[in-house]
C-alpha cells in the first residue's frame, strides 16, 4: 500500500489526467441511463395487480390510460378533439361521447345515466388509452401532444399526465439540486477549513467521483427519478468525512516528515485504512435498502453503494494528487477555522453527565412513540405541486364527475354475460362505485351494436379477457378505497376466480403491504449489520448495543417530529431515512468511542478519558455533521417535489440531532458504563 501511495503522488500528473479522462465515458454513460419516473414499476412482479398491467398489454395493446376532462367545448369541438387526439401516435384508443355514437345521436335522446357518464354540466369526459406503459417515454410524449393539440379546454388526468410533469419538474430543477448543495457545502467547509481553496478542491473531487458513479448507472440501464435526483447530494455528503480526514492526516504528517510526498504517501495510508472501517458501516446501511421488496430500495442502494466506494477511491487516488500539485496554493490561501472552540463540551458533559443521562431516557417513549406512530401517504399526486396540470385535471375529474380514481378490471371471456350483469350490479352496490362500464352496459341502454365503432368494441372485449372499467369516488391510498378494493375483488372472484382488479388504486395497496413489511426487514438487516461492523471493530459486546442504541434514538427523534406536528411523510421517507440515517452517522458514534478507548488504554480514568475523547473528535464530528447537513437542507428547502424535499430535510435534520446525541448523549452513557464496557471489551483490559 505505501509503495502504490508513494508512486501516485510523484506521478500525480498522470493520475489527475486518468481521471479527468474517465469523465468522459461518465457523462456519456450518464446520458445513455434511462431514468422511471412511475414509483409503481417498482413493484414486486409477482403481483397479481403488476401481471394484469402485463396482460392488459398483450392482450388489448392497452398499457396504460388517462381521462380527459374537456369545459366549455361545443359537441362538434368535442368530436374534432376526439379524432385528432387518435391520430397522435401511440394513442391506442379513444373513447367519448363523440366517438361512440360517431355524432349520430343527439345528447338529448341518450338516457341520463349513459349521458351523465360523458357529460355533466360543460365538462365532459374522454377516455384514452395508450399503448405503452405509464412511464415509457411514448406514453409520455403522446400527453405532451395531447395538451399541445387539445388546448386549454381539456385537462389531462391520470397516472401518466402525473408522470409527465414528474418528469419534466425534476430535469427542469435537478441541476439546481446540486449548485445548492456545493454552495451550501464550500460555506459551511470555508468557515471550518482552514483555506479559502481547500473546500474548492474537495468539491471539485467528489464531484469528479459523483460523475463516474452517475457515469456507471448505465450498466444498470435504469434508474428512478428519486435516485437520480438526490444520489449525487447524497454522495457528496456522506463521503466529504474521507476528504477532511485526509487532509488532517496530511497536517499532521507535514509535521513529523519534511518531505511533502512522503508525507501525503503515509496520510493516505493511514488515512484509507481509517476510512476503510467507517465507510463499511455507511455501505452496510444502503446495501440493507437493497433487500425491500419494493425494488426502488435495491435502485437507490445499489447507485449509493456504489457512490461511496468511488468517493473513497477519489479521495485516496485523485484528492492527494490535486492537493500536492496546488500545495503553495492552499498555503497562500490559508486562515485561521472561523469555527469556535469545541473543547468545552467535554467539560460540560463530565459536569452533567448524569442529568444528560436522564434526558436521554425521557427522550425514549416520546421519540420511539411518535416514529411508530408517523403518517404517511401513498399517493403519488401528492408528491407534486397542486399548481401542475395534471393535479388540476384530477381535481377537475373529482369535482365535476366526483371520479377520484378509476380501477380495470380483466374478466374471463368465457364468463357469461348473465353473470357479468349479476356482478355488475353487485359491484355498483359496493361504497364509493359511481359507475361500473363495460360493453353491456353501454348496450343494455339501448344503443343498436352497430352504432358501435368497431375500435370501441374491440377495447373492451379481447380475445382471453373483457375489459370493464369501474369508477370510484375514493381517493387513492385512503381506507375507503382500500376496504372497496377488497369488496370488489370478493365480488369478482365469486364469478371470475381468475379475475383481476388493476390500476393506480389496487397497486398502490399492494404497495402499502410491500412498504410495511419492509421497513420491518430492512430496519432489522441494516442494524444486524452495522452491529456486526462494530462488533468486529470495536472487538466488544457492549459498544455495539449503545452505539446502535444511540443512533437510533437519533432516527426516532428525527422521525417523531413529523407525528407531533401532525405533517404526513411520503412512504418511503420512514424506510430510507432510517437506514441512510445509521449507515451514514453512525460513524460519529465509532469516532467518539474510539477516543475514549485509546484514552482508557493510555492510563487516563474515565473522566479524563471521556472529556478528551469529545474534545478531540468534537470538531471532526461537527464539520462532517454541518457538511452532511449542508449538502442536504438547502435542497429540501428548494425543491417542491415532496418525496425529494422530505427526504433531505429528514436527512438533513438528521445529521444534526446525529451530532448532538454523539456528542452529548454517548459521552455520559460512556461514562455511566464505563466499568461494563471495559469488561466487555476485548482489548480493553489494561484499562481494568
Amino acid at each position: 500500500m505505501k509503495r502504490f501511495t508513494k508512486w501516485l503522488i510523484s506521478h500525480r500528473i498522470l493520475v489527475i489526467i486518468l481521471c479527468l479522462a474517465l469523465m468522459i465515458p461518465s457523462v456519456l454513460g450518464m446520458a445513455a441511463t434511462r431514468t422511471k419516473y412511475d414509483l409503481l414499476y417498482y413493484l414486486p412482479q409477482d403481483l397479481e395487480t403488476v401481471q394484469g398491467q402485463e396482460i392488459l398489454l398483450k392482450d388489448f395493446g392497452k398499457g396504460a390510460f388517462s381521462l380527459l376532462v374537456t369545459d366549455g367545448m361545443t359537441i362538434r369541438e368535442q368530436e374534432d378533439m376526439e379524432n385528432t387526439v387518435r391520430e397522435i401516435p401511440h394513442v391506442d384508443s379513444v373513447v367519448g361521447y363523440a366517438s361512440l355514437t360517431k355524432g349520430m345521436i343527439p345528447l338529448d335522446i341518450i338516457p341520463s345515466d349513459i349521458r351523465d357518464r360523458f357529460s355533466r354540466g360543460d365538462c365532459m369526459l374522454t377516455a384514452v388509452f395508450f399503448d405503452e406503459g405509464s412511464s415509457s417515454e411514448e406514453t409520455m410524449e403522446a400527453i405532451r401532444q395531447i395538451r399541445e393539440t387539445a388546448g386549454q379546454k381539456c385537462f389531462v388526468s391520470g397516472l401518466s399526465a402525473v408522470v409527465t410533469d414528474t418528469k419534466q419538474l425534476v430535469e427542469e430543477q435537478e441541476g439546481i439540486y446540486i449548485a445548492i448543495a456545493v454552495a451550501l457545502c464550500a460555506v459551511v467547509l470555508m468557515i471550518t477549513m482552514d483555506s479559502f481553496l481547500l473546500p474548492l478542491i474537495f468539491l471539485a473531487c467528489i464531484g469528479i467521483s459523483v460523475l463516474w458513479n452517475m457515469g456507471t448507472n448505465y450498466f444498470l440501464g435504469e434508474i428512478s427519478y428519486i435516485t437520480k435526483a438526490v444520489a449525487a447530494v447524497l454522495q457528496l455528503g456522506v463521503t466529504l468525512d474521507y476528504s477532511i480526514f485526509l487532509w488532517h492526516s496530511y497536517k499532521e504528517q507535514k509535521e513529523k516528515i519534511a518531505d511533502k510526498d512522503e508525507a501525503m504517501a503515509e496520510a493516505v495510508h493511514m488515512t484509507f485504512t481509517s476510512i476503510l472501517g467507517s465507510s463499511l458501516t455507511t455501505i452496510a446501511g444502503f446495501v440493507s435498502i437493497c433487500f425491500m421488496s419494493f425494488t426502488l430500495g435495491k435502485d437507490l442502494g445499489i447507485v449509493m453503494s456504489k457512490g461511496v466506494v468511488l468517493g473513497l477511491l477519489g479521495t485516496v487516488l485523485l484528492l492527494p494528487c490535486v492537493i500536492r500539485l496546488l500545495d503553495g496554493v492552499i498555503e497562500k490561501t490559508a486562515h485561521k477555522p472561523l469555527l469556535p472552540d469545541v473543547g468545552g463540551i467535554g467539560r460540560f458533559v463530565v459536569r452533567h453527565y448524569k442529568a444528560l443521562c436522564i434526558v436521554l431516557v425521557i427522550m425514549i417513549v416520546p421519540a420511539f412513540y411518535g416514529y411508530a406512530n408517523n403518517h404517511v401517504y401513498y399517493d403519488m399526486s401528492k408528491v407534486m405541486p397542486q399548481t401542475l396540470p395534471s393535479i388540476i385535471a384530477n381535481h377537475k375529474l373529482a369535482d365535476n364527475f366526483d371520479m377520484a380514481t378509476t380501477h380495470l378490471l380483466l374478466v374471463d371471456s368465457g364468463v357469461s354475460q348473465k353473470d357479468v350483469r349479476d356482478m355488475t350490479d353487485e359491484m355498483k352496490q359496493v361504497d364509493g362505485v359511481k359507475d361500473v362500464i363495460g360493453i353491456d352496459s353501454l348496450l343494455g341502454a339501448g344503443i343498436p351494436e352497430s352504432f358501435v365503432p368497431e375500435d370501441i368494441l374491440s377495447l373492451v372485449k379481447g380475445g382471453r379477457y373483457q375489459l370493464m372499467l369501474i369508477n370510484s369516488a375514493y381517493v387513492i391510498s385512503s381506507d375507503e378505497v382500500n376496504a372497496q378494493i377488497d369488496s370488489l375483488n370478493a365480488v369478482l372472484k365469486k364469478y371470475d376466480k381468475g379475475g383481476m382488479l388493476i390500476g393506480e388504486a389496487p397497486c398502490t395497496k399492494d404497495l402499502i403491504s410491500c412498504t410495511d413489511h419492509d421497513f420491518t426487514v430492512v430496519s432489522l438487516i441494516s442494524i444486524i449489520a452495522i452491529f456486526v461492523i462494530i462488533l468486529l471493530v470495536q472487538k466488544s459486546f457492549s459498544l455495539p448495543v449503545l452505539l446502535v442504541a444511540i443512533i437510533e434514538l437519533a432516527i426516532a427523534a428525527n422521525l417523531c417530529i413529523p407525528y407531533y406536528f401532525g405533517t404526513e411523510l411520503p412512504f418511503v421517507g420512514p424506510i430510507l431515512i432510517s437506514t441512510i440515517q445509521l449507515g451514514a452517522t453512525v460513524d460519529y458514534a465509532i469516532l467518539m468511542t474510539t477516543r475514549y478507548k485509546q484514552n482508557r488504554l493510555s492510563g487516563l480514568d474515565k473522566k479524563e478519558a471521556v472529556e478528551k475523547a469529545v474534545a478531540s473528535a468534537a470538531q471532526s464530528i461537527l464539520v462532517s455533521g454541518l457538511g452532511f447537513f449542508a449538502a442536504t437542507y438547502g435542497v429540501g428547502l428548494y425543491s417542491n417535489v415532496d418525496i425529494i424535499s422530505s427526504m433531505c430535510r429528514l436527512i438533513a435534520r438528521g445529521a444534526l440531532l446525529s451530532v448532538a446525541v454523539v456528542l452529548f448523549l454517548l459521552p455520559a452513557m460512556l461514562l455511566l458504563l464505563d466499568k461494563f464496557i471495559v469488561h466487555t471489551t476485548l482489548d480493553m483490559k489494561s484499562a481494568r
